[in-house]
């Protein structure tokens, strides 16, 4: 049985296909075998949801049949990432003094 994957060599082949992504993987187990990742790129301007997501599984081929059970996906172009955040800002109000 193959050794467990970690966080960085499941980001480091990511990179190595989608060299221009920002790319964060976290184990969500703490057992080596199930992760999501945020994947962050350019390259994905104008593809679909499937589109995207072999573009990830194609990077990790080998990992996905052997070494991973279970990887969450989120991919998204910059401009996506930048409308999440923007979305997610909570604008508080400061209370008037009475």
């Amino acid at each position: 049985m193959p050794a467990p994957i970690t966080a960085e060599e499941i980001r480091s082949l990511i990179l190595q296909a989608i060299p221009d992504a920002r790319v964060q993987v976290r184990d969500t187990t703490g057992g080596g075998d199930h992760y999501e990742a945020l994947v962050v790129s350019p390259s994905f301007v104008g593809k679909n949801k499937v589109n995207r997501h072999r573009m990830v599984y194609g990077a990790l081929q080998d990992a996905m049949v052997q070494r991973i059970h279970a990887l969450a996906l989120t991919t998204l172009t910059p401009e996506e990432l930048q409308q999440e955040q923007s979305a997610s800002v909570v604008n508080i109000q400061p209370r008037k003094p009475r």
